[in-house]
Protein backbone atom coordinates (compact mmCIF):
# COMPACT_ATOMS: atom_id res chain seq x y z
CA UNK A 1 0.00 0.00 0.00
CA UNK A 2 2.96 2.52 1.13
CA UNK A 3 4.51 1.62 -2.56
CA UNK A 4 0.85 2.19 -3.96
CA UNK A 5 0.93 5.64 -2.75
CA UNK A 6 4.36 6.49 -4.02
CA UNK A 7 3.79 5.87 -6.90
CA UNK A 8 0.47 7.82 -7.06
CA UNK A 9 2.62 10.79 -5.81
CA UNK A 10 5.38 10.32 -8.32
CA UNK A 11 2.92 10.58 -10.97
CA UNK A 12 1.10 13.06 -9.01
CA UNK A 13 4.61 15.17 -9.46
CA UNK A 14 5.30 14.21 -13.08
CA UNK A 15 1.96 15.23 -14.27
CA UNK A 16 2.35 18.56 -12.53
CA UNK A 17 5.47 19.44 -13.94
CA UNK A 18 4.55 18.10 -17.53
CA UNK A 19 1.14 20.24 -17.27
CA UNK A 20 1.71 23.31 -15.58
CA UNK A 21 5.61 23.70 -16.17
CA UNK A 22 6.78 22.38 -19.41
CA UNK A 23 3.54 23.09 -20.89
CA UNK A 24 3.85 26.85 -19.57
CA UNK A 25 6.71 27.16 -21.96
CA UNK A 26 6.17 29.25 -24.79
CA UNK A 27 7.86 30.78 -28.10
CA UNK A 28 7.00 34.19 -30.50
CA UNK A 29 7.32 33.91 -34.37
CA UNK A 30 8.89 36.86 -35.96
CA UNK A 31 6.05 37.63 -37.58
CA UNK A 32 3.56 37.28 -34.28
CA UNK A 33 3.13 39.00 -31.10
CA UNK A 34 1.44 38.11 -27.68
CA UNK A 35 0.17 39.45 -24.91
CA UNK A 36 -0.27 38.12 -21.67
CA UNK A 37 -3.51 37.80 -19.10
CA UNK A 38 -3.06 37.09 -15.24
CA UNK A 39 -5.86 35.72 -13.66
CA UNK A 40 -8.25 37.49 -17.09
CA UNK A 41 -6.56 40.79 -16.92
CA UNK A 42 -3.98 41.67 -19.29
CA UNK A 43 -0.85 43.74 -18.57
CA UNK A 44 -1.24 47.28 -18.63
CA UNK A 45 1.64 49.64 -18.66
CA UNK A 46 0.36 51.32 -15.86
CA UNK A 47 -1.89 54.59 -17.10
CA UNK A 48 -1.15 54.58 -20.43
CA UNK A 49 -3.86 54.32 -23.19
CA UNK A 50 -4.26 55.18 -27.07
CA UNK A 51 -5.01 58.48 -26.74
CA UNK A 52 -0.92 59.24 -25.44
CA UNK A 53 -0.45 57.32 -28.86
CA UNK A 54 -0.38 59.41 -32.38
CA UNK A 55 -2.44 56.52 -33.86
CA UNK A 56 -5.71 58.96 -32.12
CA UNK A 57 -5.31 61.63 -34.01
CA UNK A 58 -7.29 60.23 -36.82
CA UNK A 59 -10.22 60.16 -34.15
CA UNK A 60 -12.78 62.80 -34.38
CA UNK A 61 -13.78 64.86 -30.74
CA UNK A 62 -16.39 62.70 -29.98
CA UNK A 63 -14.63 59.56 -30.38
CA UNK A 64 -11.49 60.01 -28.53
CA UNK A 65 -13.25 58.72 -25.18
CA UNK A 66 -15.30 56.34 -26.61
CA UNK A 67 -12.16 54.17 -28.27
CA UNK A 68 -10.03 54.87 -25.49
CA UNK A 69 -8.13 51.66 -24.42
CA UNK A 70 -5.32 50.76 -22.27
CA UNK A 71 -1.94 49.96 -23.62
CA UNK A 72 -0.75 46.34 -23.24
CA UNK A 73 2.67 44.63 -22.55
CA UNK A 74 3.33 43.37 -26.45
CA UNK A 75 5.70 40.00 -26.00
CA UNK A 76 7.93 40.48 -28.88
CA UNK A 77 9.28 37.62 -31.10
CA UNK A 78 11.57 35.30 -29.36
CA UNK A 79 11.44 33.01 -26.75
CA UNK A 80 11.04 30.68 -24.72
CA UNK A 81 9.36 32.36 -22.73
CA UNK A 82 7.56 31.52 -19.30
CA UNK A 83 3.86 31.57 -17.95
CA UNK A 84 2.36 29.96 -14.87
CA UNK A 85 -1.32 28.07 -15.25
CA UNK A 86 -3.12 30.83 -14.19
CA UNK A 87 -1.58 33.19 -16.75
CA UNK A 88 -2.65 32.55 -20.14
CA UNK A 89 -1.11 34.33 -23.75
CA UNK A 90 -3.07 35.41 -26.61
CA UNK A 91 -0.79 35.39 -29.89
CA UNK A 92 -2.10 37.13 -32.83
CA UNK A 93 -0.09 37.52 -36.54
CA UNK A 94 0.78 40.69 -38.01
CA UNK A 95 1.67 39.65 -41.16
CA UNK A 96 -0.13 41.94 -43.71
CA UNK A 97 -3.16 40.04 -45.14
CA UNK A 98 -5.36 40.70 -48.23
CA UNK A 99 -9.42 40.37 -48.81
CA UNK A 100 -11.73 40.90 -51.06
CA UNK A 101 -13.73 43.47 -50.32
CA UNK A 102 -17.02 42.30 -50.93
CA UNK A 103 -16.52 39.11 -48.67
CA UNK A 104 -18.88 38.74 -45.86
CA UNK A 105 -17.34 37.28 -42.97
CA UNK A 106 -20.59 36.64 -41.40
CA UNK A 107 -22.22 34.71 -44.54
CA UNK A 108 -19.59 33.95 -47.30
CA UNK A 109 -22.40 33.38 -49.92
CA UNK A 110 -23.58 37.49 -49.58
CA UNK A 111 -22.21 39.63 -52.42
CA UNK A 112 -22.59 36.84 -55.24
CA UNK A 113 -20.28 34.73 -52.93
CA UNK A 114 -17.87 37.44 -52.24
CA UNK A 115 -17.24 38.02 -55.49
CA UNK A 116 -19.20 41.70 -56.04
CA UNK A 117 -20.18 44.52 -53.73
CA UNK A 118 -23.17 46.52 -54.82
CA UNK A 119 -24.20 50.35 -54.23
CA UNK A 120 -26.05 52.95 -55.37
CA UNK A 121 -25.03 56.16 -57.07
CA UNK A 122 -26.18 59.44 -56.83
CA UNK A 123 -28.20 58.92 -60.32
CA UNK A 124 -29.82 55.68 -58.34
CA UNK A 125 -27.99 53.17 -60.51
CA UNK A 126 -27.02 50.11 -59.02
CA UNK A 127 -23.44 49.45 -59.42
CA UNK A 128 -20.79 46.52 -59.13
CA UNK A 129 -17.80 47.21 -57.06
CA UNK A 130 -14.73 44.26 -57.28
CA UNK A 131 -11.45 45.45 -55.50
CA UNK A 132 -9.35 44.17 -52.45
CA UNK A 133 -8.53 45.19 -49.12
CA UNK A 134 -4.59 44.75 -47.61
CA UNK A 135 -5.00 44.92 -43.88
CA UNK A 136 -2.68 43.63 -40.49
CA UNK A 137 -3.29 43.88 -36.78
CA UNK A 138 -1.39 46.92 -35.44
CA UNK A 139 0.39 46.08 -32.19
CA UNK A 140 -0.09 49.23 -31.19
CA UNK A 141 -3.61 48.98 -30.16
CA UNK A 142 -3.48 44.57 -29.28
CA UNK A 143 -6.40 45.66 -26.53
CA UNK A 144 -8.81 46.97 -29.33
CA UNK A 145 -8.47 43.43 -31.16
CA UNK A 146 -8.33 41.36 -28.60
CA UNK A 147 -10.55 42.31 -25.82
CA UNK A 148 -12.21 45.93 -27.01
CA UNK A 149 -13.65 44.32 -29.71
CA UNK A 150 -15.78 40.83 -29.97
CA UNK A 151 -15.13 40.33 -33.86
CA UNK A 152 -12.60 43.26 -35.07
CA UNK A 153 -12.81 41.58 -38.73
CA UNK A 154 -16.16 41.97 -39.17
CA UNK A 155 -16.62 45.97 -37.44
CA UNK A 156 -13.69 46.88 -39.87
CA UNK A 157 -15.31 45.16 -42.90
CA UNK A 158 -18.46 46.55 -42.40
CA UNK A 159 -16.92 50.21 -41.49
CA UNK A 160 -15.22 49.61 -44.48
CA UNK A 161 -17.93 49.08 -46.77
CA UNK A 162 -20.61 51.68 -45.36
CA UNK A 163 -18.11 54.38 -45.96
CA UNK A 164 -17.73 53.03 -49.94
CA UNK A 165 -21.07 53.24 -50.00
CA UNK A 166 -21.72 56.45 -48.23
CA UNK A 167 -18.51 57.70 -50.88
CA UNK A 168 -20.55 56.36 -53.76
CA UNK A 169 -23.68 57.60 -53.08
CA UNK A 170 -22.22 61.42 -52.99
CA UNK A 171 -19.73 60.87 -55.00
CA UNK A 172 -19.27 64.18 -57.67
CA UNK A 173 -16.14 64.31 -60.03
CA UNK A 174 -13.59 67.15 -58.88
CA UNK A 175 -14.25 70.71 -60.25
CA UNK A 176 -12.32 71.61 -63.03
CA UNK A 177 -10.48 75.02 -63.71
CA UNK A 178 -11.87 77.23 -65.46
CA UNK A 179 -8.98 78.30 -67.93
CA UNK A 180 -10.55 79.95 -71.15
CA UNK A 181 -7.94 78.12 -73.50
CA UNK A 182 -9.62 74.43 -72.51
CA UNK A 183 -13.28 75.62 -72.84
CA UNK A 184 -14.01 73.19 -74.71
CA UNK A 185 -12.17 70.51 -73.61
CA UNK A 186 -14.11 71.50 -70.09
CA UNK A 187 -17.64 70.77 -71.73
CA UNK A 188 -16.83 67.68 -72.96
CA UNK A 189 -15.29 65.91 -69.98
CA UNK A 190 -18.31 67.04 -68.06
CA UNK A 191 -20.70 64.41 -68.22
CA UNK A 192 -23.59 65.58 -66.60
CA UNK A 193 -25.74 63.23 -64.34
CA UNK A 194 -23.92 59.64 -65.15
CA UNK A 195 -21.91 59.62 -62.19
CA UNK A 196 -20.49 56.46 -62.79
CA UNK A 197 -18.19 57.80 -65.27
CA UNK A 198 -17.27 60.60 -62.64
CA UNK A 199 -16.38 57.24 -60.63
CA UNK A 200 -14.39 55.27 -63.62
CA UNK A 201 -12.43 58.60 -64.31
CA UNK A 202 -11.43 59.31 -60.67
CA UNK A 203 -10.62 55.89 -59.12
CA UNK A 204 -7.68 57.14 -57.43
CA UNK A 205 -8.96 60.12 -55.72
CA UNK A 206 -11.60 57.23 -54.63
CA UNK A 207 -9.04 54.89 -53.30
CA UNK A 208 -6.90 57.45 -51.38
CA UNK A 209 -10.49 59.24 -49.91
CA UNK A 210 -11.30 55.09 -48.89
CA UNK A 211 -7.75 54.93 -47.12
CA UNK A 212 -8.19 58.50 -45.09
CA UNK A 213 -11.56 57.65 -43.84
CA UNK A 214 -10.11 54.36 -43.06
CA UNK A 215 -7.36 55.62 -40.69
CA UNK A 216 -8.93 55.58 -37.87
CA UNK A 217 -9.59 51.86 -37.76
CA UNK A 218 -6.39 50.97 -35.83
CA UNK A 219 -7.60 53.62 -33.02
CA UNK A 220 -10.79 51.73 -33.61
CA UNK A 221 -10.70 48.37 -33.46
CA UNK A 222 -6.27 47.64 -33.45
CA UNK A 223 -6.15 46.71 -37.29
CA UNK A 224 -5.08 48.57 -39.80
CA UNK A 225 -5.67 49.16 -43.68
CA UNK A 226 -2.99 49.37 -45.74
CA UNK A 227 -4.51 50.48 -48.73
CA UNK A 228 -7.69 49.66 -50.75
CA UNK A 229 -7.64 49.12 -53.95
CA UNK A 230 -10.83 49.31 -56.31
CA UNK A 231 -10.29 47.92 -59.45
CA UNK A 232 -13.83 48.11 -61.57
CA UNK A 233 -17.05 49.41 -60.94
CA UNK A 234 -19.77 48.12 -63.69
CA UNK A 235 -23.38 49.00 -64.21
CA UNK A 236 -25.90 46.59 -64.55
CA UNK A 237 -25.88 44.69 -67.72
CA UNK A 238 -29.20 46.21 -68.65
CA UNK A 239 -27.56 49.82 -69.33
CA UNK A 240 -24.16 49.01 -70.19
CA UNK A 241 -25.13 49.67 -73.81
CA UNK A 242 -26.87 52.92 -73.50
CA UNK A 243 -23.84 54.27 -71.50
CA UNK A 244 -21.65 52.39 -73.96
CA UNK A 245 -23.58 54.31 -77.13
CA UNK A 246 -23.20 57.92 -74.53
CA UNK A 247 -19.44 57.43 -74.00
CA UNK A 248 -18.58 56.69 -77.61
CA UNK A 249 -20.34 59.93 -78.44
CA UNK A 250 -18.95 62.03 -76.13
CA UNK A 251 -15.40 60.51 -76.98
CA UNK A 252 -16.27 61.15 -81.08
CA UNK A 253 -16.84 64.72 -79.33
CA UNK A 254 -13.80 64.80 -77.87
CA UNK A 255 -12.09 64.11 -80.62
CA UNK A 256 -13.48 66.19 -82.64
CA UNK A 257 -13.25 69.39 -80.42
CA UNK A 258 -9.61 68.17 -79.93
CA UNK A 259 -8.82 68.69 -83.90
CA UNK A 260 -10.62 71.34 -84.61
CA UNK A 261 -8.63 72.94 -82.01
CA UNK A 262 -5.27 71.65 -83.23
CA UNK A 263 -5.99 72.96 -86.56
CA UNK A 264 -6.65 76.57 -84.86
CA UNK A 265 -3.79 76.22 -82.96
CA UNK A 266 -2.01 75.48 -86.26
CA UNK A 267 -2.75 78.28 -88.56
CA UNK A 268 -2.36 80.62 -85.07
CA UNK A 269 1.09 79.58 -85.34
CA UNK A 270 1.63 80.05 -88.60
CA UNK A 271 -0.34 83.14 -88.94
CA UNK A 272 2.21 84.77 -86.46
CA UNK A 273 5.45 83.14 -88.47
CA UNK A 274 3.90 84.87 -91.32
CA UNK A 275 3.35 88.62 -89.86
CA UNK A 276 7.26 87.65 -88.49
CA UNK A 277 8.94 86.95 -91.99
CA UNK A 278 6.65 89.92 -93.42
CA UNK A 279 8.17 92.44 -90.50
CA UNK A 280 11.75 91.44 -91.34
CA UNK A 281 11.40 92.12 -94.68
CA UNK A 282 9.68 95.88 -94.27
CA UNK A 283 12.56 96.54 -91.92
CA UNK A 284 15.29 94.88 -94.20
CA UNK A 285 14.04 97.16 -97.49
CA UNK A 286 13.80 100.62 -94.58
CA UNK A 287 17.45 99.49 -93.29
CA UNK A 288 19.24 100.58 -96.87
CA UNK A 289 17.18 103.60 -96.80
CA UNK A 290 17.61 104.98 -93.04
CA UNK A 291 21.46 104.34 -93.33
CA UNK A 292 21.11 106.14 -96.77
CA UNK A 293 19.51 109.17 -95.28
CA UNK A 294 21.97 109.13 -92.50
CA UNK A 295 25.04 109.26 -94.80
CA UNK A 296 23.55 112.08 -97.19
CA UNK A 297 22.61 114.04 -93.66
CA UNK A 298 26.47 113.75 -93.36
CA UNK A 299 27.36 114.87 -96.01
CA UNK A 300 25.49 117.90 -96.05
CA UNK A 301 26.67 118.91 -92.79
CA UNK A 302 30.53 118.35 -94.03
CA UNK A 303 29.78 121.62 -96.69
CA UNK A 304 27.90 123.11 -99.11
CA UNK A 305 29.87 121.29 -102.20
CA UNK A 306 30.45 117.62 -100.35
CA UNK A 307 26.83 116.80 -101.16
CA UNK A 308 27.16 117.94 -105.28
CA UNK A 309 30.59 115.82 -105.63
CA UNK A 310 28.68 112.74 -104.13
CA UNK A 311 25.91 112.69 -106.59
CA UNK A 312 28.73 113.36 -109.20
CA UNK A 313 30.41 110.53 -108.14
CA UNK A 314 26.89 108.35 -108.27
CA UNK A 315 26.07 109.85 -111.44
CA UNK A 316 29.32 108.74 -113.37
CA UNK A 317 29.55 105.14 -111.51
CA UNK A 318 25.96 104.60 -113.19
CA UNK A 319 26.89 105.86 -116.78
CA UNK A 320 29.53 103.26 -116.46
CA UNK A 321 27.38 100.39 -116.23
CA UNK A 322 24.64 101.22 -118.53
CA UNK A 323 24.81 100.46 -122.29
CA UNK A 324 22.70 102.86 -123.83
CA UNK A 325 21.65 106.36 -122.05
CA UNK A 326 19.37 108.97 -123.47
CA UNK A 327 20.92 112.60 -122.83
CA UNK A 328 18.24 115.69 -123.46
CA UNK A 329 19.34 118.33 -125.64
CA UNK A 330 18.46 121.50 -125.18
CA UNK A 331 17.64 123.76 -128.52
Amino acid sequence: MPATLLGIGFGFVAWFLVRYLVAGIYTVDQNERAVKTVWGKAQRLEDATTLDDPIADTLRTEERERYRYPQVQVIQPGGPYFKWPWERVYKVSIATQTVNMAFDPEEPHANQGGTMLEAVTKDQLNVGLTGQIRYRISDRNLYAYLFGVKQPFVHVMGYFISVLRERIANFEAPAVGSDPDRVGQIDVNLVAGISINDLRKNLRDLNEHMERECASSVARYGMTLDASLITGIDPPPEVESALAAINTAHNTVSSEISLAQATADQKIVQSRRAVEIETLKAQAEVEPLVSLAEQLSALKASGPEVLGAYLRNIKIGLLQSVKRAFMEVRK
